[in-house]
């Protein structure tokens, strides 16, 4: 499973330090990527994931940054000092440009997030969007492979129409993953790992069906094997 292992990032969506050691304990060995988002961040994950990028593992820090340029900028050059794999920040044009500046030089992977997973057409209407999630995704996936980005966060669903925009380089990672039967929780545009393999995806993020799950050694191994037969 070496090939799908590197493409599993497994988010730690814990409440604490204590919490996300121990699932990293767990599932040592099977899995090597890691995302680290607010929730962690804000509980003293930044030296959390500078001691898991030391130790030889990849991690995916979860910012979604969006700020005036310089801002995004210095905060891109700050994170890039931690060794961690990839960024994420919002996939605005401008905040694009400045953030790929200032990581130029660096192993940073930027990650432009398009529409999150949670949102479907009458949330992007509330939020003041006109068109579909498709469309939003596909003009903001042009406008990061035009700024350098190095890949895209997307739902599953985009991710063949994604990856026909930007190619066969960039990094196309979808969120929203659930295995067959599973809850579907607060997303609203998932899809089965092996199904967002064949569509393009080249990694997958998981977090509740992993962290959340009796056994989360047994989980992973179990969305590992899903992922091997689209392999």
């Amino acid at each position: 499973m070496t090939n799908v292992s590197e493409r599993l990032i497994v988010g730690l969506d814990l409440p604490s330090l204590a919490e996300a050691e121990k699932a990293v304990r767990e599932l040592d060995g099977l899995v090597s990527f890691y995302k680290i988002g607010y929730r962690l961040v804000f509980a003293g994950g930044l030296d959390f994931a500078r001691d898991l990028a030391a130790e030889g593992k990849r991690v995916f820090l979860d910012m979604k940054l969006l700020d005036i340029d310089n801002t995004v900028a210095e905060g891109v050059e700050s994170v890039a000092k931690l060794g961690v794999s990839m960024l994420t920040l919002h996939a605005y044009p401008k905040a694009m440009r400045a953030a790929v500046a200032a990581a130029r030089g660096s192993r940073l992977t930027l990650l432009g997030v398009t529409v999150l997973t949670s949102m479907d057409e009458a949330d992007l209407r509330e939020a003041g969007y006109s068109g579909t999630p498709a469309e939003l995704v596909a003009r903001r996936a042009g406008q990061a492979r035009e700024a350098g980005m190095g890949g895209i966060v997307c739902s599953a669903a985009e991710a063949a129409s994604v990856r026909a925009i930007v190619g066969p380089q960039m990094a196309v990672v979808t969120p929203g993953i659930r295995p067959a039967g599973a809850a579907h929780g607060d997303q609203k545009r998932v899809m089965t790992p092996a199904d967002a393999l064949r569509a393009g995806a080249s990694h997958l993020v998981v977090a509740r069906p992993i962290v959340a799950a009796p056994d989360r050694r047994a989980a992973a191994a179990a969305i590992l094997s899903e992922m091997q037969t689209a392999a």
